[in-house]
């Protein structure tokens, strides 16, 4: 595997690390049970809270230029 490559998979094995427990904590607030057995919609629901939060903290760090 080249270096770029290299890198690219360490990082994004670091951010899944990074988002589990925020992954948990929306579940908890949410009462949704993760896994196979709990309905799409709500697993869905997870997954579409930690892009809005994500985005939102994202937004956040930005600085405005000018």
């Amino acid at each position: 595997m080249n270096n770029m490559k290299q890198n690219q998979s360490n990082t994004s094995k670091s951010n899944k690390k990074g988002l589990e427990p925020m992954k948990y904590e929306i579940a908890n607030e949410f009462g949704v049970e993760l896994g196979p057995d709990a309905s799409a919609r709500a697993n869905g629901s997870v997954g579409g809270e930690i892009t809005k939060r994500l985005v939102s903290y994202a937004k956040g760090q930005m600085t405005p230029r000018g």
